[in-house]
């Protein structure tokens, strides 16, 4: 191996040899920088990874993302006791009405007042009506119940007035009265069947036949209409 053999001069194969293990020793060569170069690349790639993987992913979400904050849930604190009396002791009360008291005045609340009438009559006739005056509390109450504080009305079926009792023969008289629990006193009132305005200040004529009301007065108390045909 390392006497030459051959035709050629011995430098010829020495030279062929050098040649041989220069280029063989230059395939190792890049060889092992390729495999190094090749490790070091995945080890780089690989860590490179990783830690893209760590820095580029999505942070965990916060527990107080997952679960409510309990801060976040409020529940409407309770109401000491004396602030609930204050609230309770500032509500409007509404003041029961005073009960009657025996022998002290009639008010409007402990009366009733009634009209009748003969729920029909001729054109021109002169009907009465009855103005009645009832003590509907239970106790016995005053009242005055002076002519001039009683008044009748009539009423078209339009609702315009067409008599009254106090237009042309008004009356005055004084009568203060103690009435007992359900006492009632009758006052008639005669109607002339005429019109009249008050103060009489026109003239006075029939009604024509139709549908009509009256209705009844006790100073500041009034009645139900009642209703009276003309025929």
């Amino acid at each position: 191996m390392l006497h030459p053999v051959g035709p050629l001069p011995a430098r010829v194969y020495w030279r062929r040899r050098l040649l041989v293990l220069t280029l063989l020793v230059a395939v190792l060569g890049g060889a092992a920088v390729g495999g190094i170069a090749l490790v070091s690349g995945r080890a780089t790639s690989g860590a490179t990874t990783a830690t893209d993987t760590v820095g580029g992913q999505m942070p965990s979400p916060a527990l107080e993302q997952v679960v409510p904050s309990l801060t976040a849930v409020r529940t409407p604190a309770p109401v000491p006791p004396a602030a609930a009396a204050a609230e309770a002791a500032a509500e409007p009360v509404t003041a029961a009405p005073p009960a009657p008291v025996a022998g002290g005045p009639c008010t409007d609340d402990m009366l009733a007042i009634e009209v009748r009438t003969p729920g029909s009559a001729a054109v021109g006739s002169k009907p009465t009506f009855d103005l009645v005056v009832t003590n509907a509390s239970a106790v016995p109450c005053v009242r005055a119940l002076d002519k001039n504080l009683q008044e009748l009305i009539m009423l078209d079926a339009a609702g315009e007035r067409v008599w009254g009792s106090n237009d042309c023969f008004p009356e005055a008289s004084s009568d203060v009265r103690t009435l007992a629990p359900g006492e009632a006193v009758v006052f008639p009132v005669v109607w002339g069947g005429l019109t009249s305005l008050p103060g009489c200040a026109a003239p006075r004529s029939t009604p024509p036949p139709g549908s009509y009301a009256v209705r009844g007065r006790l100073d500041t108390k009034s009645s139900p209409d009642a209703s009276l045909a003309l025929t």
